[in-house]
């Protein structure tokens, strides 16, 4: 995203629009500028603001003739009044920007829109994580913090270590150079996004070293770091194998969504799996 100088009048609306604080209004210019580097390009600004086609000069000119009677002259706080924002074609590396920050662009290894996988939340119809098995999510970053793919990078080779399975399915996943070390394409380490999800799935009995390793990484890496855990409920709706877990970990458990076999097989070879097995909960 680029903010045109000659069109701008620097009335800061978009400043606060920015979930990134990458948008500034500049003194030595007097302009809004965008810092690159920090722009996820998630096209808030350009999307959330309503464009008008006020001529500059005279917005300038107005604005500069009521500061002399010491009178404010903005317009509206979500109106960019001369219409200042154009998309930059964006080329790779820089367009995995917006797939991640964008969640209505879909990416183009996965045809999916958003950063993880569409059967993240329903392993009633998917089947992805049996009896036994413990699917986790990491998710990297958040409005205001964003992360970079050399910090995910930290986490998926350390878990790669560990020889768990990454999802396949999943976008930073078709980013890897080679599943086996975790290791991301080199051109997109410093690409900064708002955030991002590894999908992982180990056997019950290892989850409480995945989640070790994933609280050491945690506070190697300058990022908010958010953990979720996927189940099999009991005939009950319930878990009384992982949870104990959790909890000796320290973890206060918040239940997100419980899935109960409603939904259409995603995935024919998994329907007698899911005929004699209980459906699949998120915690």
């Amino acid at each position: 995203m680029r903010i045109n100088p000659d069109k701008c009048v620097a009335c800061g609306n978009c400043t606060y629009v920015c979930p990134m604080g990458a948008i500034y209004i500049d003194p030595a210019i007097k302009r809004a500028t965008i810092d690159r580097d920090e722009c996820v390009e998630c096209y808030a600004c350009y999307n959330g603001l309503s464009k008008e086609s006020l001529n500059p000069t005279m917005v300038r000119t107005v604005r500069s003739l009521f500061q002399m009677f010491r009178v404010r002259f903005d317009p509206e706080p979500d109106v960019c009044p001369t219409s200042a924002f154009e998309p930059d074609k964006l080329e790779w590396p820089r367009v995995v920007r917006r797939a991640f920050s964008d969640p209505r662009v879909p990416h183009e290894s996965t045809g999916i829109e958003g950063r993880g996988t569409e059967e993240v939340k329903t392993n009633d119809v998917s089947g992805r994580v049996k009896e036994g098995e413990v699917g986790f999510t990491i998710e990297f970053g958040r409005p205001g913090v964003g992360a970079r793919f050399h910090q995910i990078e930290r986490m998926s080779t350390r878990l790669a270590k560990a020889g768990v399975d990454f999802e396949k399915k999943n976008p930073v996943t078709t980013l890897m150079t080679d599943q086996a070390t975790g290791k991301l394409r080199e051109e997109i380490l410093n690409e900064k996004v708002m955030s991002a999800i590894l999908e992982i799935k180990t056997s019950v009995d290892r989850v409480e070293e995945i989640i070790r390793i994933v609280k050491e990484v945690e506070k190697e890496i300058d990022t908010v770091v958010v953990l979720g855990v996927g189940v099999r409920c009991d005939a009950k709706g319930e878990d009384h194998i992982v949870a104990p877990i959790l909890e000796k970990l320290g973890y206060e458990l918040h239940r997100a969504k419980t899935n109960i076999g409603l939904g259409r097989i995603t995935n024919p070879d998994l329907v007698q799996v899911q005929q004699s097995e209980p459906a699949g909960a998120a915690k």
